[in-house]
């Protein structure tokens, strides 16, 4: 763990920064106070880290109080499940992912996806049973880093969160959807995405800190917009579509699209089913047996030369002269890379909040506290 300064009772308020090591250190540690193994625990602990040093705090380490722990806890979650392979047909594989940690077993599926792409040229596992994987950019780099173009996509299980337009009863869960792929020597390309307007967790974390949503993300059963975050877990507004009012379809179309790939094709807990129809209209159900699509292509088995034309194809985007000057051109994953390298060196900001959460359950669980690098009122 860092020496930079001794652990201490967490700020009341503002941001903590905290060394990365530490972080994933006693992340993999309260994970293995759980009953995971070790090299599981790692490898969970780096997958929901990934959040905070990329910048997507909504799905780094608020979550591990919120949702991990509660998971094992409550026995919903298996901490030493093995996937069970249900069909195997070399590139395609089904899998039972029995419950383990979604952090772990998105990850050994999409290294299994890589393993099949290096053969076949492209490679998918299917995946039920599955819980939470974080984010689903992480697991879509695992494919980036071997030269290939990883997909993963997940539902939401039987949890419903989103109305389908002009629905009166949620139905579909926020549905992510993550492309990653090399760009020759630039960053890698990585979109990581929710169907809806919004993550869920985006809307707690501003509720968390109080601040005020931009129109677009919340509504009323009216339509008309909301900007109070903490309407949400209340009851009072429900998550738009990506695209707004006017290009709902589209998002609530991608949204069906993961639906189909991730739980259809595996068996996995259907969102639309008739259970969902007994709704009240606000979000429900729970985030049971959830599914996965997670695919990896080869390209250079296809044809030479595709990593010399990912390098022309991202250079160009950057090399596009901006409208404003002090805004250069960038493409998805690029500002993410750089934010991850630079959080590396200088350490993660965490809300002082989340600091605390953690400080605590390391406290009570007896492993050390995360010192603090740096405080920020």
């Amino acid at each position: 763990m860092s020496t930079t300064s001794p652990p201490q009772a967490p700020p009341g308020h503002g941001t903590v920064v905290v060394d990365h090591d530490d972080l994933l250190d006693l992340t993999a540690g309260l994970f293995i106070h759980r009953g995971l193994p070790r090299r599981r625990a790692e490898e969970s602990a780096r997958a929901l880290c990934h959040g905070d040093l990329a910048g997507a705090r909504s799905h780094g380490l608020a979550n591990l109080t919120r949702l991990y722990l509660p998971l094992l806890d409550e026995g919903r979650a298996d901490p030493v499940a093995e996937p069970r392979t249900l069909t195997d047909l070399g590139a395609a594989v089904l899998w039972d992912a029995r419950r383990a940690l979604g952090l772990w077993s998105a990850s050994e599926a999409m290294d299994l996806a890589v393993e099949r792409a290096a053969r076949h040229g492209i490679g998918l596992v299917s995946v039920r049973g599955a819980t939470h994987l974080g984010c689903a950019g992480y697991h879509a780099l695992r494919a980036a880093e071997h030269g290939m173009v990883g997909v993963v996509a997940s539902n939401c299980g039987r949890q419903r969160i989103a109305r389908p337009p002009g629905g009166a009863v949620a139905m579909l869960g926020t549905n992510p959807l993550s492309v990653a792929a090399p760009a020759g020597g630039h960053p890698p390309f990585l979109l990581d995405m929710s169907t809806t307007a919004a993550p869920t967790g985006r809307i707690r974390q501003a509720a968390r800190e109080g601040r005020p949503l931009p129109e677009g993300l919340l509504c009323d059963d009216t339509g008309a917009a909301v900007t109070d975050a903490a309407s949400f877990d209340a009851g009072r507004a429900h998550l738009m579509w990506l695209g707004g009012e006017v290009g709902r379809y589209k998002g609530f179309g991608l949204g069906l699209m993961v639906e189909v790939l991730s739980a259809l094709v595996p068996g996995a807990g259907l969102g639309p089913h008739p259970d969902a129809l007994d709704g009240d209209g606000r979000p429900g159900g729970r985030d049971d047996d959830i599914g996965f699509f997670v695919a990896a292509v080869a390209p250079d088995a296809l044809r030479e030369g595709t990593d010399a034309d990912a390098g022309t194809l991202f250079g160009s985007i950057l090399a596009c002269p901006p409208s404003d000057p002090d805004e250069p051109v960038r493409y998805p994953g690029w500002h993410e890379y750089h934010r991850a390298r630079k959080r590396r060196r200088e350490g993660v900001p965490l809300e002082a909040s989340v600091h605390a959460e953690l400080w605590e359950e390391a406290v009570r669980v007896g492993l050390p506290a995360p010192a603090t690098k740096e405080v920020r009122r």
